[in-house]
């Protein structure tokens, strides 16, 4: 339960600092910032995900689309939530292309418009468990 409760405060306060980079008035630094902030965000939320589903349903799962999956067949998630999560988690992945400027434009939009919020949402679900 220890590591479960250490997994979520670094979800939370990664969580933070993103919502206090998307309050920063727009410039290639600042879009840069909230992709490098999405990334860990990102991974906290699903390694969070990861020891909640372990050591409270008693399921394994071994990679961010996998954990989603399994919140949804336990009913933690929508199916259009459950959407979203797989398609933020290939956003994830296409971070390592954001030098390219049209990929790092659409991450950062989908950072700011979609994914923040989902995050946010998903870890509300959890507040009273942990």
């Amino acid at each position: 339960m220890e590591r479960l409760k250490l997994r979520h405060d670094d979800a939370l306060k990664a969580l933070k600092t993103l919502e206090d980079i998307l309050g920063e008035p727009f410039s290639t630094i600042v879009r840069d910032a909230t992709i490098q902030r999405f990334e860990y965000t990102f991974e906290a939320l699903w390694k969070f995900l990861r020891e909640y589903l372990k050591d409270q349903e008693g399921v394994i799962c071994n990679s961010p689309k996998s954990c989603f999956r399994e919140l949804f067949s336990l009913g933690f998630s929508s199916e259009g939530e459950t959407v979203k999560c797989l398609e933020m988690t290939d956003s994830r992945n296409d971070t390592s292309h954001t030098y390219k400027e049209q990929v790092a434009r659409t991450i950062y939009g989908k950072v700011k418009e979609d994914y923040f919020l989902l995050m946010r949402n998903v870890m509300r679900k959890f507040e009273r468990t942990i």
